[in-house]
């Protein structure tokens, strides 16, 4: 009958352990290693050292939170501001009048167009933004200035000039925020949703373009204006970045690998599983 060799105990482990790493630090110590095998060493030492707190975390028979809740947090704090935008009503934005503040907002999409449709109707936005107060210190509405309404109404005459859009198939929310918090926020939408016009997502970005000056015409068209030509100044590039094919596989794969978010509820779900600490 065969015997299985026997297991090393946890000391011996622990032994070779304490002998690998000695050996390691002479190495390190070595005045001729050459910067990238430095650079290598610290991320693969740093990966270990990660693990080795994870093995602690395990190890111990009193459970360990993922996270301690900080409100002065501004990544906490985005969430929060976030999920109270999404409390908002939706309404249209071609109704969107002039008000005071700035702060954070989302544009959904309700119409036909092919390549939106697993977003059309849903609550996922295709476009997250925010809009600065007109003073950092400012601490009203009104010292705000009217940016957030000024910038709704931007994104509005944009999408008018678009030939294959329809503002009538665009709502929005907004949430008027204290200065100094709506990138936090904005941060945070776009982590959730990814929405597809946003920079952040690297597809249809170009909306927020304000246009070249005669100087640097021959950048190239944005993805957006791409797909919905009607700005005059981008009809005057001279070529496309991306190809309408191009543009169009990359929003069907980006969508197939995104989370769509149906309903209220899924929202609010994956908005409160963000939050749990153990």
């Amino acid at each position: 009958m065969t015997r299985r060799p026997k297991s090393p105990g946890f000391a011996d482990l622990l032994n070779s352990l304490q002998s690998g790493l000695e050996t390691l630090a002479t190495a390190a110590g070595d005045e001729t290693l050459s910067i990238h095998r430095r650079r290598s060493l610290d991320t693969a030492l740093r990966a270990l050292s990660g693990r080795i707190d994870r093995l602690l975390t395990d190890l111990d028979p009193i459970r360990q939170p993922k996270s301690i809740f900080d409100p002065t947090n501004p990544e906490i704090l985005g969430r929060i501001i976030s999920l109270t935008m999404v409390a908002q009503e939706r309404e249209k934005l071609s109704d969107v009048r002039r008000f005071y503040g700035s702060g954070i907002y989302a544009i959904y999409y309700t119409g036909k167009f092919k390549i939106y449709r697993p977003i059309s109707s849903t609550e996922t936005p295709i476009y997250v933004g925010k809009a600065d107060p007109q003073s950092n210190s400012a601490k009203t509405p009104m010292e705000q200035g009217a940016k957030l309404a000024g910038r709704l109404n931007e994104h509005k005459r944009t999408i008018q000039k678009a030939a294959s859009l329809d503002i009538d198939d665009f709502e929005c929310r907004f949430l008027v925020v204290q200065s100094g918090y709506e990138a936090a926020a904005e941060n945070y939408l776009i982590h959730l949703f990814k929405p597809l016009w946003n920079n952040e997502t690297g597809i249809l970005y170009g909306i927020g373009k304000h246009g070249d000056a005669a100087t640097t015409r021959a950048n190239k068209r944005s993805p957006w204006d791409t797909l919905h030509p009607g700005r005059g100044w981008a009809a005057d590039s001279l070529e496309d970045k991306k190809s309408v094919a191009e543009i169009e596989a990359a929003v069907k794969s980006h969508l197939a690998a995104t989370t769509i978010y149906k309903s209220m509820d899924v929202v609010l779900s994956e908005f409160v599983a963000e939050l749990r600490q153990i």
